[in-house]
C-alpha cells in the first residue's frame, strides 16, 4: 500500500506542477461568458449596447464577442481588486458581470464560478482519478501467489472501479466545460463533481439490481433445501438492503427541492454522505466478489510439500456430506496428480476440531475418508484442535514448521471460501495457495455473503475509520463547493 500511496503522491505532485505551469504560462488572460436573450443579442449586434467598467485600473476588458445566445469578454488583470462589467443600452435593462482579481493576478469569475486556469485544474483532477484507477489495477494485477490473499487486493479491485468511474465522469465534465464554456460554466462543473458519489450509485444501479435479484432467488431456493435460520437468510437480507439503498438514493437524487442556498448545501451534504457510505460498501462488495471469483479459479503448481484440508460440519455417523467430501476429493486428486507427474508425495493435513454436536474431530473424519481413498497413513497428519479457519491455519503452520520447515503449502476448501482461507493463512504467517471445490449454485451466493461479512468483521475498526474519513472529506466538499 505504501508503494501505491507514493505513486499516487508523485502523480499528484506532477499534476499540481502542471496546473502551476499552465497558470503562469498560458493564463495571463481570462474569458468571461454570459448568456443573453434574443433582444440583448440583437442590441449588441446593432451596437446599441455599450460596455461600462467601474474599475478600469483593476483589469482591461476587450470589446464583447457575440455568439449564438451568449457573449464573451476577454479580460486581462492589472491589479488586485473587484470590478463590475456592465453591458447596457442606457435603459433599465442590462447585463452585469462581476469579477475579482487577487494579489497573484488570478481572476475569479463571481458570476460563473470560474477562475484563471480552471480548465487546467479540471484536466488535472480528471487525469488524477484515472491514474489512481490505473495504479490500483496495476497493483491488483501484480498480486500473485500467497500475496493475492490480502485486504489490499480487495481495496485495489473495488476502489479501482470507483476511481475509474469517477475519472470518466470528471472527463465528461471537463470536456463539456472545454467545448461549451458558455453553457457549462464552472458552477455546473462544481455540481457535477459534488455529485460524483451519487452518480456512481446511479451508474452501478443496474448491476446491483441484478446482483440483488440473483441473491434473493438463490436464498429462497436455499431455504427450501435447508432449515430457516438467521445465517441462511443473510443473502435475502443483503438483497433487500441493496434494493432499498438504491431506491433511497434515487429518491434523494430526483426529489424536488426549494429553499435557501444554505439549505441546499445541507441537502447536498446529506446526499454526499449517504452516497459515500453506500458506495464504500458497494466497492467492498465488488472487490470481495472479484477476489473471491479469481481465487476460486486458481490452481497451485504441482510442487507442494503440504496440503491442508479445511474441515466443516459432517454427519453424526462420521460420513462426509457433499461439501466436505468435495474438499477432500479435490485434495486427493491434486495429491495423486502431483505424485504421478513429479513423484513428489505431499503431506495431507486434515484440519478441524470437534464441535458440540459432532462425534469426533472434523480432522479425524477427513482422515478416515482419505484412508478409504487409498492415501497411505504416513502421508496424513491431522490438526484436530482448531475451531475457526484462522486457528486451522495457525495450528497447521506449527505442524508444517515441525515436519517440513519451509515447505510449499496448498489448502483445499470450497470455492467461496478460498480467498478468506488464504487471508487467514497470511495472518497465521503461512504462505499458502488455495484451490476450491464447487458448491451448488443456490448455496454459493448466500455463502459468499457470509464470507464478505467475515472479511469485514476481521477489520471492522479500520473499516469504520476509513469510512469516517471519507464521510468527512465528501461532507466538507459538499459544503465548500
Amino acid at each position: 500500500m505504501r508503494k501505491a500511496a507514493k505513486q499516487i503522491a508523485v502523480c499528484a505532485g506532477i499534476l499540481i506542477l502542471f496546473c502551476v505551469m499552465c497558470r503562469l504560462v498560458f493564463y495571463r488572460e481570462y474569458t468571461v461568458y454570459a448568456a443573453v436573450n434574443p433582444r440583448e443579442q440583437e442590441a449588441l449586434l446593432n451596437g446599441r449596447m455599450r460596455m461600462e467598467l467601474d474599475s478600469p485600473d483593476t483589469l482591461h476588458a476587450e470589446q464583447p464577442e457575440i455568439g449564438d445566445g451568449f457573449v464573451r469578454i476577454r479580460i486581462r488583470p492589472q491589479k488586485a481588486g473587484k470590478a463590475d462589467i456592465l453591458l447596457t443600452d442606457g435603459g433599465d435593462s442590462g447585463l452585469l458581470l462581476s469579477v475579482k482579481v487577487d494579489r497573484f493576478h488570478t481572476v475569479l469569475d463571481l458570476s460563473g464560478g470560474g477562475f484563471s486556469g480552471d480548465s487546467a485544474v479540471l484536466i488535472a483532477v480528471s487525469v488524477f482519478w484515472l491514474l489512481i484507477g490505473a495504479i490500483m489495477l496495476w497493483h491488483f494485477s501484480r498480486a500473485r501467489g500467497p500475496a493475492f490473499y490480502s485486504y489490499l487486493t480487495i481495496y485495489y479491485a473495488g476502489f479501482s472501479l470507483f476511481s475509474l468511474c469517477t475519472g470518466l465522469t470528471l472527463t465528461q465534465v471537463t470536456l463539456s466545460h472545454l467545448l461549451h464554456p458558455q453553457t457549462f460554466p464552472m458552477y455546473s462543473a462544481y455540481r457535477a463533481v459534488n455529485g460524483a458519489g451519487m452518480r456512481f450509485m446511479m451508474l452501478t444501479m443496474p448491476l446491483m439490481a441484478v446482483f440483488a435479484f440473483a441473491m434473493a432467488v438463490s436464498n429462497i431456493v436455499l431455504l427450501k433445501h435447508e432449515h430457516p435460520s438467521p445465517r441462511n437468510t443473510l443473502g435475502l437480507v443483503c438483497a433487500l438492503v441493496l434494493l432499498a439503498g438504491e431506491a433511497l438514493g434515487m429518491y434523494l437524487s430526483f426529489r424536488n427541492f426549494s429553499g435557501s442556498e444554505w439549505e441546499g448545501r445541507l441537502r447536498d451534504t446529506a446526499q454526499n454522505v449517504y452516497a459515500t457510505v453506500f458506495v464504500y460498501f458497494e466497492c467492498m462488495l465488488v472487490g470481495s466478489a472479484v477476489c473471491a471469483g479469481l481465487a476460486a479459479r486458481r490452481q497451485p503448481a504441482a510442487d507442494r510439500d503440504c496440503i491442508i484440508i479445511l474441515g466443516c460440519w459432517f454427519r453424526p455417523d462420521g460420513t462426509l456430506p457433499p461439501l466436505l467430501r468435495d474438499r477432500a476429493d479435490l485434495a486427493v486428486a491434486f495429491w495423486q496428480r502431483q505424485k504421478r507427474e513429479t513423484g513428489r508425495e505431499a503431506l495431507l493435513i486434515p484440519a478441524g476440531g470437534q464441535g458440540p454436536d459432532e462425534p469426533m474431530p472434523e480432522a479425524e473424519a477427513i482422515r478416515r475418508y482419505l484412508l478409504q481413498q487409498g492415501i497411505p497413513d504416513h502421508a496424513i497428519c491431522v490438526e484436530d484442535r482448531s475451531r475457526t479457519t484462522l486457528e486451522n491455519m495457525k495450528n497447521a503452520a506449527q505442524i508444517i514448521q515441525r515436519v517440513c520447515p519451509g515447505g510449499k503449502t496448498a489448502f483445499s476448501t470450497t470455492n467461496y471460501h478460498v480467498f478468506r482461507g488464504g487471508l487467514c493463512a497470511n495472518q497465521a504467517g503461512l504462505p499458502a495457495e488455495g484451490m476450491g471445490s464447487r458448491a451448488v449454485w443456490w448455496f454459493w451466493p448466500n455463502a459468499f455473503m457470509r464470507e464478505c461479512a467475515g472479511l469485514l468483521a476481521y477489520r471492522w475498526k479500520p473499516e469504520l475509520a476509513l469510512m469516517a474519513l471519507m464521510i468527512v472529506f465528501f461532507g466538507v466538499l459538499s459544503m465548500v463547493l
